[in-house]
Formats: C-alpha cells, sequence, structure tokens
C-alpha cells in the first residue's frame, strides 16, 4: 500500500523524545507548571520501540469477558488507559512502558467488541451508547478489585473517561483527555456543523447507511475503511503497515460491526440505548463538569481538534487544571507521541 503522509514529517513529535523527563509517582523533578503548548521536539519515527503487550489477561467484569494488557508494579498506582475507534491497546504499547518503569500499574483494556473482550452472553444487547461503556469500566475496576485509578485516554477514550471522572469522582484519581471534553449531547447533535467539520465526520453518516453497516461486516471493506481514516486524520504520522495490522487484528472481533455502527448511530438519534441507562444519560445531557485533577491535550493536525487552544470545553473543567498543545500531532495522540502522553498522566497525577 502507498503510504501519503511522507511528505512534511519534520513536524511529529518523536516517541522516545521527553522520556527522559518522566518522574515517577511522588518525585519533586517536574513538578513546576508545565507550558500551554509543548514544543515538537523533532520528527517522528515510523513505530515506537515496543510492538506488543507480554501478555493479554482476560477477567469477568460487568456483561463482558474483558480482555487486557498490564504493566507495572502490582501494587503501584494505577492508571487505566482506554483506546478509541479505529484503534486498540497498541495505541498505549509504548506509553504503558514508560508509565510501568515509573513505578505505575498500567491497565489497558479492549473495549467492548473489540480483540479478545466478548460478551458474556449472546442475549445482550450489542449496545455501544455512551454510558454503557463508561460503566464498563467501573466494573473492570470493580472485578480488579480497584477503587481509584487515573483515567487517560483519547477519542471513545476520552469520552468514556470523561463520564467516569464526571459522574463517579470518587472512582477517579485524576484524568488526562485528548480533545477535551468529549461528552455526548444527543440534542446538540441534531444540529448541523460548519461543511468542512461535518467532512470529517464522514464515515459516522456511512455508518447510519445499510451500505455502510455491510461495509463493517465485510473484512475487506472494513480494513480499508479503518486504513483510510489512520491515513485522514493523523497526516503527519508515517506508521508502517505493520504497526496498522497489528490494530487491524482487533476488528476481527465478532461483535466490533454492530458496537462500531450502535455507537454512531445512537449519537444522531438513529438508534436507541437501553432504557437501564436513561438516569445516566439524562445526567450527561446537563454537560456536568469535571472537578478532578486534569491535563487535557489538543492534537494540532487533527480534524477533529477545536478551534482555540482548548477554550471550548475550559468551563467543564473545575479541578485543578493544564491544557497543550501538541504540534504536529494527529488523532492517535498516545502512538503519535507517547512520551508527551506519558508525561500529562504524571503531571497529571501531581496536580
Amino acid at each position: 500500500m502507498i503510504n501519503r503522509r511522507r511528505f512534511g514529517k519534520a513536524l511529529g513529535v518523536g516517541a522516545g523524545a521527553a522520556a527522559v523527563g518522566l518522574a515517577g509517582p511522588g518525585s519533586a523533578a517536574g513538578a513546576a507548571a508545565v507550558p500551554a503548548t509543548t514544543p515538537a521536539p523533532g520528527p517522528a519515527p515510523r513505530t515506537g520501540p515496543h510492538t506488543t503487550f507480554p501478555r493479554i489477561k482476560q477477567i469477568k467484569a460487568g456483561v463482558l469477558d474483558v480482555g487486557y494488557a498490564e504493566l507495572g508494579p502490582a501494587h503501584g498506582p494505577v492508571v487505566i488507559c482506554l483506546h478509541g475507534w479505529p484503534y486498540d491497546i497498541h495505541s498505549y504499547v509504548d506509553v504503558a512502558p514508560l508509565l510501568a518503569e515509573r513505578g505505575y500499574r498500567v491497565i489497558v483494556p479492549y473495549l467492548r467488541g473489540h480483540g479478545t473482550t466478548r460478551f458474556l452472553s449472546d442475549r445482550t444487547f450489542r449496545n455501544a451508547q455512551q454510558s454503557a461503556i463508561a460503566m464498563d469500566v467501573i466494573a473492570l475496576m470493580d472485578a480488579l478489585k480497584i477503587h481509584r485509578a487515573l483515567l487517560a485516554g483519547f477519542d471513545w477514550g476520552s469520552r468514556t473517561a470523561d463520564i467516569v471522572a464526571a459522574l463517579r469522582p470518587e472512582r477517579c484519581k485524576a484524568l488526562v483527555s485528548v480533545s477535551g471534553y468529549l461528552v455526548t449531547n444527543l440534542e446538540a447533535n441534531l444540529q448541523p456543523l460548519a461543511p468542512k467539520a461535518e467532512l470529517a465526520w464522514w464515515y459516522q453518516y456511512y455508518f447510519s447507511t445499510e451500505r455502510g453497516r455491510l461495509a463493517m461486516e465485510d473484512k475487506t471493506l472494513r480494513h480499508d475503511l479503518t486504513r483510510l481514516v489512520w491515513d485522514t486524520v493523523s497526516p503527519t504520522w508515517d506508521f508502517d503497515d505493520a504497526t496498522f495490522e497489528r490494530t487491524a487484528a482487533a476488528f476481527d472481533n465478532p461483535d466490533y460491526a454492530a458496537i462500531v455502527v450502535h455507537n454512531y448511530r445512537w449519537r444522531l438519534s438513529l438508534a436507541d440505548g437501553e432504557r437501564r441507562y436513561d438516569g445516566l444519560e439524562k445526567l450527561l445531557a446537563a454537560r456536568p463538569t469535571i472537578g478532578v485533577p486534569t491535563v487535557t491535550l489538543d492534537a494540532e493536525r487533527d480534524p477533529f481538534t477545536a478551534p482555540g487552544g482548548g477554550t471550548s470545553y475550559r468551563d467543564r473543567f473545575t479541578g485543578p487544571y493544564e491544557h497543550r498543545t501538541l504540534p504536529g500531532v494527529g488523532h492517535n495522540v498516545p502512538q503519535e507521541a507517547p512520551a508527551a502522553f506519558a508525561q500529562a498522566v504524571v503531571d497529571a497525577d501531581r496536580l
């Protein structure tokens, strides 16, 4: 496959850059305020130094048998890293070792419909509304006997972490959220966006059609569609084919198409959720604030990054807070700029 993103790679953030600046939990180093914008330290490599996790564990949690990777000391402070779409746990394949080396216990679960995560019952509705996915995280924490964790995510993972932080703050020690406040407001989503913004969401509308659903069920079309999204939303990331294929394997989950299609149709009020989540969705419709210590990250080259340097969502975060813009970085922030993402986790823990 022809790589179309090799032009202008000097804007990327290196996978190993700034890693030496990471300090362990409780260290005084780096505790000072960080500039609002992190400078780009140099060209991005095609891949980071790590390609796989040591092994995948499984645990029954709520309605799921969750597959997850775990690195770091068993009794270290817990960080749960949440991936987005169309991605999987490999978005954190370089972030997790950086945090584990600093003493954190890092948990990276496959979201429902991805990888080795399976529904326990064939009769369970394949629901991907935002509150259901957020409650999956609470169920996983309960199953692992984790009372409180630092949550970090991007894309679906940011939304999920935001919801847990907003509705279950006693379970969230601190938050790292790429793109800031991503809680879905169904009423607001009924209104059109500017044409350029709508263009970036083309696949959301595709999935609203029968053709889109059939494409997600077809392995070849699904593969090519998700690869196109990677190419489009990460224009400066020079990843190789093997990097994409490692993640694409997670899309062979038997519930993948149903979960992805339901998620995007639900956002547009074209598919119903479950009544048992109505109370949570009512709370989320009020755009609850987040009071836990938070670092938000904006990726400069991500087509979904809102203008204004985080000003559009600043009022949603009422606790200790820092915002950073990452020059030259696209949508898959933890895999494109793992050192910057890991540093944000460490710094959020100190806020």
